[in-house]
């Protein structure tokens, strides 16, 4: 979450102070590795990820909310769409991240928006595999 909130401020070409202060960390290998994945992942789908928490963050600008909350959410919308993370521990951890990190009211905040962003990729996917499905009528 650190490292997409430098990008959020300084952009792209801070990619090596992420990098940096990746290296940094006491953390195993295994946890560095995936730190690298899920930033760069999350700057590939950014513009998917936004355009999602914008239609749930109703009476929101995303440019306007707070940078943790923001980074948090596109965090956890990229748990959601890579499919590897129950919904239900994307959002509790989403929301340990927003207890420590931002305000009591944006772990409420956090906790609707990526419930809404969650039943809407579950109904895509349902009616994804419906219309994969040959018709018998």
């Amino acid at each position: 979450m650190q490292g997409l909130c430098c990008l959020d401020v300084r952009g792209l070409q801070a990619m090596d102070r992420v990098d940096r202060f990746i290296d940094d960390s006491p953390e195993s290998p295994e946890v560095l590795a995936r730190a690298r994945e899920m930033i760069q992942a999350t700057s590939a789908s950014l513009e998917r990820c936004d355009c999602l928490l914008a239609r749930h963050a109703r009476h929101w600008d995303l440019r306007r909310l707070a940078l943790v909350d923001r980074n948090i959410l596109r965090l956890a919308v990229l748990e959601f769409l890579s499919g590897r993370t129950p919904r239900k521990v994307v959002i509790t951890e989403a929301i340990k991240l927003a207890g420590e990190f931002s305000t009591a009211e944006s772990v409420s905040f956090i906790n609707g928006v990526l419930d809404a962003v969650a039943k809407e990729i579950i109904r895509d996917a349902v009616d994804t595999q419906d219309n994969g499905k040959e018709r018998k009528d």
